[in-house]
């Protein structure tokens, strides 16, 4: 019988950090090799920074609701099939922003494998209009 309990505690750790594990890599936490920045860092880059493309990673949907001036809409969904959308901006900065900063770090993953340099906005398009930032429609 102790057996089985010390086999399934073992278990529970196991899978309790595996959860952990996935949350902090889906948060950009660990394993990023792309730059996260805050909404108010985002908005002083996004002014004084002319090397800078902005990149919506939202639904058709969330980006006609509101979205940054200049950006350019690539779900995060179609963004590997897509990438040639962004061929002219493989040497600049891509600012990737998503409603709360979780699409965002996908997308900014697969940026950084294809050769461009992202920098993911933490929070996503919430934490900018709460930084107030001007939102589109």
């Amino acid at each position: 019988m102790t057996i089985t309990k010390n086999y399934t505690n073992v278990l529970y750790y196991i899978a309790m950090a595996a959860m952990l594990f996935w949350f902090a890599y889906s948060k950009g936490w660990i394993l990023a090799n792309f730059e996260s920045i805050d909404a108010k860092q985002a908005i002083l880059l996004i002014e004084n920074d002319d090397n800078v493309t902005l990149l919506d990673v939202r639904t058709i949907q969330e980006y006609k609701e509101g979205h940054l001036r200049d950006a350019t809409l690539i779900p995060v969904q179609a963004l590997a099939q897509n990438l040639g959308m962004l061929k002219q901006d493989k040497h600049k900065k891509i600012l990737v922003y998503c409603r709360t900063g979780s699409r965002s770090v996908s997308a900014s993953r697969i940026l950084e494998k294809n050769g461009f340099v992202p920098i993911n906005i933490k929070g996503g398009i919430l934490s900018l209009q709460g930084a107030g930032v001007e939102i589109l429609k």
